[in-house]
């Protein structure tokens, strides 16, 4: 069993529960989209000593804990998993990934950081990743090959824009 140095940050129990199937972890729970001045305390001082990942759900509740968290504690880690990989009939989260998928997930870590902006909304709209009827899942099928998960529009630019994406280098994911 891989041990994972760094606290990992997740929504609740269950995720823990999974997590703690295939790897030696420590977590934090966030206990849902609310987050407390102690949750988010608890985070800065697990940076300070160990690092954090941050491994929410692959949904809007989940990107704007990651979010908010991001904002509020800079230079955390970021793993995504793969929406289509981590559901049930009825239910999307962390705690219904298998071991291969959570792997790939903390296998590839990124830090959002400030960005400069090199990918505009029209750049998404060129080229076809805002405003066409299948845009939603060819910036899932990107932000896929880019290990960032999917999103709005906003929030693919903003994780494009961290990364320093170019609009060249994303033209070349498209078309693979």
């Amino acid at each position: 069993m891989r041990r994972i140095a760094e606290i990992i940050v997740v929504e609740g129990k269950n995720d823990t529960a999974n997590l703690k199937r295939y790897f030696e972890c420590d977590t934090i729970e966030t206990h849902g989209t609310c987050l407390s001045e102690f949750t988010l305390n608890l985070i800065r001082s697990a940076k300070k000593k160990r690092g954090v990942i941050i491994l929410t759900d692959p949904d809007s509740a989940g990107n704007r804990i990651r979010n908010e968290i991001n904002r509020k504690v800079p230079g955390c880690l970021n793993a995504f998993v793969d929406r289509d990989r981590a559901k049930t009939e009825h239910k999307v989260g962390v705690e219904h990934a298998d071991g291969e998928t959570l792997e790939e997930a903390l296998s590839n870590l990124i830090t959002l950081q400030d960005r400069q902006e090199r990918i505009t909304a029209q750049d998404l709209y060129d080229l076809g990743l805002l405003g066409c009827d299948d845009s939603a899942k060819k910036r899932e099928k990107a932000g896929r090959a880019l290990h960032i998960g999917s999103g709005n529009a906003r929030t693919f630019r903003n994780r494009l824009n961290s990364l320093q994406i170019t609009k060249e280098e994303l033209w070349e994911i498209i078309r693979k």
